[in-house]
């Protein structure tokens, strides 16, 4: 069974544009191990303007891509950075004249005692 083969649009460019300078379906379709009809449709897709369209979309897809990606990492980083923060503040400011020890760590507030 033949295998479904894909192909740069570089390279179809290239196909049409040899077939276009004169070398025959014969002799392309055996140099790059392709069907001659094939490099037919190429052929004609190329004289109508095709290629340069679906090169420009895929640029810009591939643009639009790596932004979208650059996006995902920035909302994660600030997603992790909100968390962050409400963490912080579910813990409480102590006021800086509170008295912390080295070992025990800061004083427990009253809520917490009456609650523990």
């Amino acid at each position: 069974m033949a295998k479904h083969r894909v192909h740069s649009i570089e390279f179809k460019r290239l196909v049409a544009a040899e077939y276009a300078a004169g070398e025959t379906l014969y002799g392309l379709g055996k140099r790059h191990d392709i069907c001659r009809n094939l490099i037919r449709v190429w052929a004609a897709k190329a004289e109508a303007g095709e290629f340069d369209d679906e090169l420009a979309s895929a640029n810009m897809l591939t643009e639009y891509e790596g932004r979208i990606a650059a996006l995902e990492r920035l909302v994660g980083r600030q997603a992790l950075e909100i968390e962050f923060l409400k963490g912080a503040l579910k813990q409480g400011r102590l006021p800086r004249s509170a008295p912390t020890s080295v070992i025990a760590g800061p004083p427990v507030s009253a809520s917490a005692k009456a609650a523990g």
